[in-house]
Formats: structure tokens, sequence, C-alpha cells
């Protein structure tokens, strides 16, 4: 199947949703486009509770799942940050900067409340019949319904971080802090066995444990009484849960560490360099959250799944990697794409919800699906395969030449790339280099009634029967970047908005194009063209 050719991930998302559920019905083809790119840059917490799992963040991101692999944002009544997220007596409660407090019985439909507070509110917690919110400046918030709070003395100005609820116990964390409450009304400050950031706290199997910066680890059985542990490491944690008989703290970098008892700790891998800065256990699952800047690549927004807390699932929510290829098969979107070195595919059942895919080394450029495989190539003779768009084998390749696009038709896989390279394979595994007849760069190629047809630089334009004879064709024009095939029309676009068509592949007419930007690829979908190109610019003719 033919691929989109773009160069901007959140034109990619628009285009796979719009074509995926396009209708052709209002002012006119193309004419309303929905950009599915979530304004949050940040996720801070997760819980779970009534079958569904709740993510905040900063931009004031809400996302529920059901499952943890399909993710929805919600609307937020506030423009604030949101830090904190629990679940309890039938109700979800939210915190965030400025005394932000949301409530919702659902997850979907979310009320603001009052807090009595200006100060920031970072995490809350639920426990013996009483939600406890804690923030800035010594804050801690109670509420037997989380719609009317009362605010309670704790008699210090530092931050706190973190609460959570054990052993007939409320415990808070933070900066050189450390409180206990039976009732949540009268708290007392417990001495720290020595100075630390504490970030995040979690009870389990008859134990606390209290994670922060520089690797800290504290333990305790009743809350009154901490004992410090070696983790071995500097790298600083954020957040710690616990179910399945196992503790498990992430932190920076994508830490991960487990335990079982809050004492002895082993680093596992996650999959992931992004910062981790929350964690929790629900429906027999581990959730972490998180986010990566690169002043590259900018943020991506990251959800990580496990049933062990040893191996995980990686879910990038949002990227900003280069995206250069998108094809559907076996009811699956996938788009590939990366920046040097290494290369990313997402996955999407439904064009909504994307699971992001890392190639280490590996960037790839183009996909397309047949015979019940997808295929993904790149640079340096990159061939890549699937069965169900997650699992990637590297097959063997022919050629060190980069690969630019890829399609399948009658049977048969052409792939197109650098200086005329023309590779064929039935399968996607065993491949055979063909003659092109040029040595100009192919970028494109599609299929459709009965012919291949590949294009490129200085306005080539080959055609092939079978895959293995060429023939070059005349088209005049500019450099030449997509071509796809619909309606009994080849239609290539390339620099300087150059638009060709053509009923046969052999014979091409240039049409008049509204815009002067380069076009770098073109799709055909439910009896429409769109081509897209720099600055944003989208094409559609019927």
């Amino acid at each position: 199947m033919k691929t989109l050719r773009l160069y901007g991930a959140r034109l990619l998302v628009a285009l796979l949703l719009t074509l995926a559920g396009y209708n052709a019905s209002g002012s006119g083809a193309g004419a309303t486009w929905t950009l599915r790119v979530p304004g949050f840059t940040d996720l801070k917490s997760v819980t779970y509770g009534n079958g569904l799992f709740v993510v905040v963040g900063t931009g004031s991101a809400i996302l529920t799942s059901p499952d943890w692999i399909r993710w929805t944002e919600r609307p937020s009544p506030t423009s604030n940050p949101l830090n904190g997220v629990t679940y309890g007596n039938g109700t979800f409660v939210a915190v965030g900067d400025g005394g932000t407090i949301l409530t919702s019985r659902d997850g979907v439909r979310w009320t603001q409340r009052t807090s009595g507070t200006s100060n920031d509110l970072k995490s809350v917690t639920y426990g013996n019949g009483l939600f406890v919110a804690v923030g800035d400046g010594g804050t801690i918030l109670t509420s037997p319904d989380g719609v009317s709070w009362m605010q309670r003395t704790s008699g210090m100005s530092n931050p706190l971080f973190s609460v959570t609820y054990g052993n007939d116990t409320f415990v808070v964390v933070g900066f050189d802090a450390i409180f206990i409450s039976p009732d949540g009304v009268r708290w007392f400050l417990r001495p720290l066995p020595r100075s630390s950031l504490l970030s995040g706290v979690a009870y389990g199997n008859g134990t606390f444990v209290a994670v922060g910066a520089f690797g800290v680890i504290f333990t305790s059985r009743d809350g009154f009484s901490w004992t410090p542990h070696n983790l071995g490491t500097i790298t600083s944690l954020s957040g710690v849960a616990y179910g399945n008989g196992t503790f498990v703290a992430v932190g920076s970098s994508g830490a991960i560490f487990t335990s079982r008892d809050g004492v002895r700790w082993t680093a596992q891998a996650s999959g992931t360099g992004h910062n981790l800065n929350g964690v929790t256990y629900g429906d027999g699952v581990f959730v972490a959250v998180g986010s990566s800047f690169s002043p590259i690549s900018g943020r991506s927004i990251t959800i990580l799944a496990s049933s062990d807390g040893v191996n995980w699932t990686v879910t990038t929510l949002r990227t900003y990697e280069p995206l250069s290829g998108v094809t559907y098969g076996n009811g699956l979107f996938v788009a590939v794409g990366g920046s040097y070195p290494n290369g990313a595919i997402l996955v999407s059942p439904d064009g909504v919800n994307w699971i992001q895919r890392t190639l280490w080394g590996k960037r790839v450029k183009d996909v397309a699906y047949g015979n019940g495989t997808f295929v993904a190539v790149g640079w340096d003779g990159t061939i890549l395969t699937s069965p169900d768009g997650v699992r990637w084998t590297e097959q063997s390749s022919p050629t060190r030449d980069s690969l630019f696009g890829v399609t399948y038709g009658n049977g048969l896989f052409v792939a197109v790339g650098w200086k005329g390279t023309i590779l064929t394979s039935r399968d996607g595994v065993r491949w055979t280099a063909q003659a092109s007849g040029t040595s100009r760069d192919l970028d494109s190629v599609t299929y459709g009634n009965g012919l291949f047809v590949a294009v490129g630089s200085e306005s080539t334009i080959l055609t092939s029967r079978d895959g293995v004879s060429w023939t070059v064709r005349a088209s005049g024009g500019y450099g030449l970047s997509g071509v796809a095939y619909g309606n009994g029309t080849f239609v290539a676009v390339g620099g300087r908005g150059t638009i060709l068509t053509s009923q046969d592949g052999v014979n091409w007419t240039q049409r008049t194009s509204p815009t002067r930007n380069y076009l770098s690829g073109v799709v055909h979908g439910n009896g429409t063209f769109v081509a897209v190109g720099d600055n944003g610019t989208i094409l559609t003719s019927p």
C-alpha cells in the first residue's frame, strides 16, 4: 500500500486520522482536519480505580485507559498543571498547581473544587474514609468526599511531595520531612536518618518505602522509625508503588528498580531513557508515566506497563520524531521514521492511540503491507519485516544503498532507493536486486492497474509490469518525491508544487498546482487524492 511521506509528526497524525475516518460529506473533500496531538508536555501521576487507569500531567492533561494500551485525552476544567491523582470511595481526585483540585466519578467528566489554598498541590491519596492532599509550604488538606476540603497544620513550610496510607497510618514525605498521622487531622514530624529530598512513598507487605533524590531509600514498619538503604546508584527516584508482592521504584533516565522487601533492590531494563515521574499498580499491571525532551526531536510522552516489574512495554503517546511513511494492513496503522541514528515505528489499531517502538541504529523511511507481512525499508539498505507491526526482524539485504520507498502489488514487494536501486521480494525475506536503467535516486513507488510506477530525482519516472523489467518514461518537471494510484489515475508530486497525472503510467500531464511549496507525498483514499508538503501544505483533489 502506498505510503504518506511526511516529515512532521503532527501532520502525519492529522492525515492518518483524516484518511482513516474520512467522510466526503460537508463543505468538501479534505476540508475539515483534526489534529490529535495532545497539548500537554509531561505526565506526572497515575492511578487505577473502577476498571480505569487515569493519568494526569502538565498542561492540565487527563488521560484514561481501560487496559493501559488505548488512551483517551479527557477535557479538563482547569488550565493548571496536574501533579497527582488517586481513587477512593467511588471518586477520582486530581490535584495540581495553584491549589487545584478536580473530582470525577467516572474519570471522564471532571469538576473543579475549592481547596482553600493557592499553594501547589503535589500528591493525593485515600485511606480510612479520607482523602489527603499535600503540597508546597507544608500544605496538608483533608476531605471525606473530595468536594469539601479542610486545611490541617503540619507545623512546617517545607514542600511536601507524596502521601500514602497503610497500617492505619497516613505517611507524608517531602524536603527533609516525614509526617505521620493516625487520622489525617493530627500530624507528627518524624526524624530522618539523614537530610533528604523524598519524592515518593508507598506501603506494602507491612512496610513503608520512601524514595528520593540521589537514590535515597528509607523503610519503616510503623512510620515512626526509618532505616536508610543503599541503592548503589545516585539516580534520582521520583515514585514508588507496591503490587503483586513487589515494590517498583521509578526515576530519571528510565530508571526502574524492584524489591520484594524494600531493602534489597534490583535494577531493571525499562526500554526507555525517558524520565519516569510516577508509577501505580492496578488490574494486575504496573503502569509508569513520564516524558523526555530533546532540543532536536522535542518532547515525548511515555507510558510503560509491566505485569511483574521486570519486563516492560513502552508506549509513546506523543512524538516529534520525523515520520516519513505510513501504511495500513491487518487492522493496523504502521508509521515509520526516526532521527539519526535511530529509527521509530509507531503502530495503532485506530489511528488515534499509538505505541512507539525505537529501532536502535536502524533508520527507516517507508513501510508497506502485503501477504500478511509488514515490510519497512530505510538507510544503508535496511529491510525489516513484521507479522503484527510490533515484532520486527531484520532481513538480509542485497544492497548497502539507502532505500526510500516500498510497495506491494501483484504478489510482489518492490523497494526503491539511492542511485536507481530496485529490489524485489515475494515474501519480504528473500530479496533480489533488479536493473532499473537509471542512476538517479528513486524516492517512491506504487502499484495500480497492473503496473508498478517509481519516481525520483530529476523528474524520473519508471514503470514495470512485473517489478523486474523497467522502462524509463518522460515526464518533464522537477524532482518527484511521491506517487500514488487511485480511481484509474496515477498522481506524482514533487518540487515547486509539481503535480503530474497519468492514466497508464506512460503518458504524463502536468497539472496546475495551487502551491509552489515542495510536495513530499501523495495518497488516495475514499475517492480523494491528498498531497502534503512543506510548511504544512495539504492539497486535495476529488
